[in-house]
């Protein structure tokens, strides 16, 4: 067992990306990145075949999301992109017990990593988050859908108090009409960025406000491409839709890993 591998004699190896054994350090270089790994270790590389993984010594099994245990973990994966390697970015907080945990893992999905990161090669992801920039979805979506208001206005006259299936039937068109905005739009912006994207995935919006969430696979030289594409979009939404883009990121929405030996 080398030195690296063997490090102030803990056990465990701390996950943080698997990428290809051609991008994979040698051994004289374990200090490349300097201590920024979990509990400021050196992070290296553990090669398996074809692949390798990214990963540190550490004693423990498992990690809380802490702010500082988040950092190192994302800090790594930053200095990875730094150097243009193409990776697939481990979720925070995976451990193996021991090297050969580690290398089970990597033996049991070599094939699924290797397809993988062909998938990613030399692309890197971008966010892309539109919301509707108003003080009020409801009202704001009753001034642009006449049977919205209709609907509001015949149920809150000033004769009558409407009655609590009456208020039910008005959110739920409500959130019809909101989830078939959230698609005509999104389906807008899919269409321009197209262009630029290898692939766009649609994630879940969190509020009402959210019109849109989109993640975008892109090429890692394709950035300014990119910001072209979303102020061309842009321009097919009036001052009510705020447009916010972010990145780069490592492809956490394009891997799908398996970390169990099968």
């Amino acid at each position: 067992m080398s030195m690296s591998e063997n490090a102030e004699n803990l056990s465990g190896r701390y996950l943080y990306a698997v990428i290809s054994v051609d991008d994979a350090w040698p051994e004289n270089e374990a200090n490349r990145y300097g201590d920024i790994g979990l509990n400021d270790s050196k992070v290296y590389c553990i090669i398996q075949e074809s692949i390798a993984a990214v990963v540190s010594n550490v004693r423990e099994t498992k990690f809380r999301p802490e702010r500082r245990h988040l950092a190192a973990h994302h800090q790594t994966l930053q200095a990875l992109m730094r150097d243009e390697l193409t990776m697939l970015p481990v979720s925070f907080g995976v451990v193996a017990e021991d090297l050969e945990a580690l290398r089970k893992l990597l033996v049991s999905n070599e094939d699924t990593f290797c397809k993988q990161l062909q998938r990613v090669d030399g692309k890197i992801e971008m966010g892309l988050k539109v919301k509707w920039d108003v003080p009020n979805i409801f009202q704001y979506l009753v001034s642009v859908h006449p049977e919205l208001e209709k609907l509001r206005d015949r149920l809150f006259r000033e004769d009558r108090e409407p009655t609590r299936d009456e208020k039910i039937a008005l959110g739920q068109r409500f959130e019809q009409l909101l989830e078939k905005d959230r698609a005509t739009y999104t389906q807008l912006v899919i269409e321009v960025l197209s262009n630029v994207c290898f692939e766009i995935k649609k994630n879940v919006t969190k509020d009402e406000n959210e019109v849109m969430k989109l993640a975008c696979l892109i090429e890692r030289t394709g950035e300014s491409r990119f910001e072209e594409a979303v102020f061309e979009a842009a321009k097919l939404f009036d001052d009510n839709f705020a447009f916010d883009y972010n990145g780069p990121w490592p492809p956490y929405n394009f891997v799908d890993i398996e970390l169990r030996p099968k």
